[in-house]
């Protein structure tokens, strides 16, 4: 239960370092970067697995580059969905799922360790 908590702030905080990184992604404070958080995590657990299924062919075609897509779009989701966070367009979508992954990959890493299984 820590860990889930952990990373759900560790993912907030990287909401917020966002529009340092990319203007045009505006997180409200951290309030709304916790609901973010809880949104993405919700979008990516229900409904990423049934768009990467849906666009199996074209993510194969593009040797799995249409993923990067499908995750600009569902980042791009999470800003119609919640109020006080704006992503402006495409491409700030695209490069702002880049940097939100990257960072809380890294983030959790260093911070939270290897899990022991």
């Amino acid at each position: 239960m820590f860990k889930l908590i952990a990373i759900w702030i560790v993912n907030a905080l990287t909401l917020l370092a966002l529009p340092y990184l990319l203007p045009s992604i505006q997180v409200a404070g951290l309030s709304t970067a916790l609901l973010v958080a809880v949104v993405l995590g919700l979008i990516n657990t229900l409904l990423r697995p049934l768009l990467i299924l849906l666009t199996l062919p074209v993510t194969l075609l593009t040797l799995g580059l249409f993923i990067f897509v499908i995750n600009a779009l569902l980042f791009q989701l999470a800003g119609n969905l919640v109020d006080g966070f704006q992503v402006g367009g495409f491409w700030s979508a695209l490069f702002g799922s880049l940097a939100y992954s990257l960072i809380s990959w890294a983030l959790s890493s260093v911070l939270l360790g290897k899990s022991r299984r």
